[in-house]
């Protein structure tokens, strides 16, 4: 039995969500840090590009991309973030607004892994 490519993915984001979740929450910890530079993670599309797990496509507008290790980048001046007189650029609402993302991804990762898992289980009691 080959291994279900859905647990694999839903894993790789769960990674992906905790290291995210980490440099969100050590940018809040750093709002008052004198010359402390906002940093993020690489989307979790580009952690898919660089994988090479190629995910089947039965349409044209239907993603084919695939994950791997997130990777921590700085946050750019071109990114709407303004520095502060301290040398600081944590904006602390749009931090609050990532972790608000960050729990919804997780909370809709767990929900399909959990449904999914229900399936199997329904198929296999049968």
């Amino acid at each position: 039995m080959e291994p279900i490519q859905l647990f694999e993915l839903a894993s790789r984001q769960a990674q992906w969500l905790t290291v995210r979740q980490n440099v969100v929450a050590g940018n809040i910890a750093n709002a008052n840090t004198p010359h402390y530079r906002a940093r993020d993670v690489l989307p979790f599309e580009s952690v898919l590009q660089s994988t090479g797990l190629q995910m089947a496509a039965t349409h044209a507008a239907h993603f084919t991309e695939s994950p791997e290790a997130a990777q921590v980048t700085e946050v750019s001046a071109l990114d709407d973030v303004e520095v502060q007189q301290s040398g600081n650029t944590v904006a602390l609402e749009q931090e609050l607004m990532k972790t608000g993302e960050i729990k919804r991804d997780h909370e809709l990762n767990s929900g399909l892994v959990k449904a999914f898992h229900r399936m199997m289980l329904m198929t296999v009691r049968k």
